[in-house]
């Protein structure tokens, strides 16, 4: 049965791999369309090509990457197909998030959100920003108390954060300033415990993100 387990040391090397090119390309080291050469990365990151192979494939399973026969590996671009869907699903989720989070939620919970929020105002640049926006979030749904919608949560989280980046790359002078501040009325409506209110302004808050990705030239 040994034979049939894929050695301990590869399969670790290959998740360090993915973790170097995710925050590459969090990092705006790799941007949209960039192209990924495996032996390239396989000379940056000093490995073999086998654990760069297996990387990208799970950096695609997260929506990260895409590949094409006559290309290779390439950051993914999202299309305006991908951001309507990537937001339908994100809404869906959001909206059971508020209710799970303003009915289970402690006050530590609602500490750890507002304080969330107010590390936005000490980000030093657009990609700490989104790193900031997406831990936001990330408490909103340990707030929830409900592994599921966690999970579900996990599943689109990489491509939030590159939708988020892309967002930010295109919005106008002043757009970056006024993320804390949205946020934090996003931390007063949960404090609230107002439903309606909150899943309003979580709205009106995706809604600008998509407005500034999808408006005319």
């Amino acid at each position: 049965m040994s034979d049939q387990l894929a050695p301990a040391r590869r399969r670790g090397l290959a998740d360090e791999v993915a973790d170097n090119i995710r925050e590459a390309i969090f990092s705006g080291v790799y941007g949209p369309g960039t192209q990924l050469r495996e032996v390239e990365l396989a000379g940056a990151l000093d490995v073999s090509r086998g654990p760069i192979r297996e990387a990208l494939l799970r950096l695609e399973r997260e929506g990260l990457v895409r590949s094409a026969w006559h290309r290779g590996a390439t950051v993914t671009t999202l299309s305006p197909d991908d951001i309507a869907e990537l937001d339908s699903l994100r809404g869906a989720l959001e909206q059971l998030a508020v209710q799970e989070a303003i009915a289970n939620a402690s006050d530590e919970d609602l500490a750890a959100i507002e304080s969330a929020a107010d590390r936005m105002d000490r980000a030093e640049d657009a990609h700490a920003m989104v790193r900031c926006d997406i831990a936001f979030h990330d408490s909103v749904y340990a707030a929830t108390r409900h592994r599921r919608l966690q999970e579900a949560w996990e599943a689109i989280r990489c491509q939030v954060h590159l939708f988020l980046l892309t967002r930010i790359g295109v919005s106008t002078e002043g757009y970056l300033g006024f993320i804390p501040h949205e946020h934090r009325e996003l931390v007063a409506a949960l404090r609230s415990r107002d439903t309606e209110a909150a899943l309003k302004l979580f709205a009106t808050h995706r809604r600008h993100a998509v407005e500034v990705l999808t408006r005319p030239n």
